[in-house]
């Protein structure tokens, strides 16, 4: 039997190059090093669309996908000035800061269609009773009247959709994610609303009564991959809703996370989805992040805030139409 350096001496005779396995750093108190700054930001979805019966897209798909992209922004950089029709989305003035990704998701060098890898064809696999409370909960975001009923995003307390997680998923921008590990804890700052997580190493869950923002999560680690399994959502943040993803889970819900750095360059991050209440089966997704350059500031969502102001007040003309509507449906003559 060859021995290791047999081998290698015998392959550096044929000219064939073998490269080391790559190894992740350990910290003093001997935890995987996971930190950095990372990156989700990425063109695919959560959900596989109609046009992908695959998972893996070919170079074709690929190419089309990304490019619809591309003129993604450029439709918003060229938004009309002035003349915008009143009750309609008018959207930012560009897309300067808008940043969804330009590149479809790779995972082990796949191109992926979704996120979502089981079911395998991509999609939520809701109940019945489960997608008509999520129809319900999207319509009472259109019937809100106080500062107190708007999205959770728009009252700066969480991030867009499920940005913070989990599972943590890419939105329209601030798709970053600083690490930070101690003895005994992981931290995860989430850029979209400044919001961190603290993970607890082989801690204790939280009384049920608790219910913390972005749920409760207690971590172990199996050999150099870090698995967190969270539960205890806050019962305001089970309808998770933005332009990239809409989902709905309850406050049963049980989270679990794998986060494996598979080198320099790559941390692979894969979660599974249980809520009886609201879907069929359990549903699995996975990600890989990138490390990204540059310091995350603040998301200093409450300074120069004045959107909620103006969509209330939009609301209450919304309403004032509706009775105009109604009186007129009773007083006059439909016939």
């Amino acid at each position: 039997m060859f021995k290791l350096p047999a081998l290698l001496f015998l392959l550096s005779l044929t000219g064939i190059t073998v490269s080391e396995p790559w190894t992740s750093s350990v910290h003093p108190w001997g935890d995987p090093d996971l930190q950095g700054t990372w990156t989700n930001a990425t063109v695919t979805r959560l959900e596989r669309s109609d046009t992908h019966s695959q998972l893996i897209l070919s170079d074709s798909e690929v190419i089309a996908v990304e490019l619809d992209a591309v003129g993604f922004q450029e439709d918003n950089d060229t938004l009309p000035d002035g003349d915008l029709e009143a009750g309609v989305g008018v959207g930012g003035y560009n897309s300067a800061w808008i940043d969804p990704g330009t590149r479809v998701l790779r995972v082990d060098g796949q191109p992926r269609s979704s996120i979502i890898v089981e079911p395998a064809d991509g999609k939520l696999p809701y109940k019945f009773s489960g997608r008509f409370d999520f129809f319900r909960e999207l319509l009472k975001t259109q019937l809100r009247n106080n500062p107190e009923e708007q999205l959770l995003g728009d009252r700066c307390m969480v991030g867009f959709g499920s940005s913070g997680g989990p599972p943590m998923l890419p939105v329209l921008y601030n798709n970053n994610y600083q690490i930070v590990q101690s003895p005994g804890h992981v931290m995860i700052m989430i850029e979209m609303n400044h919001a961190a997580r603290t993970i607890r190493i082989n801690g204790d869950a939280l009384p049920g009564s608790i219910t913390p923002w972005l749920g409760d999560s207690v971590g172990h680690w199996e050999g150099d991959t870090l698995v967190v399994k969270t539960r205890g959502f806050h019962p305001q943040q089970s309808l998770r809703a933005a332009i990239k993803h809409q989902l709905l889970m309850s406050t049963n819900s049980e989270v679990t996370e794998r986060f494996t750095r598979i080198s320099e360059t790559e941390l692979n991050y894969q979660f599974t989805v249980e809520d009886d209440d609201i879907y069929s089966q359990p549903w699995s997704g996975e990600i890989a992040l990138r490390p990204t350059d540059g310091q995350i500031y603040e998301y200093a969502c409450h300074e120069g805030n004045y959107a909620l102001p103006g969509i209330l007040a939009g609301e209450r003309e919304t309403g004032v139409d509706g009775l105009r509507w109604l009186i007129n449906l009773l007083t006059e003559p439909q016939f």
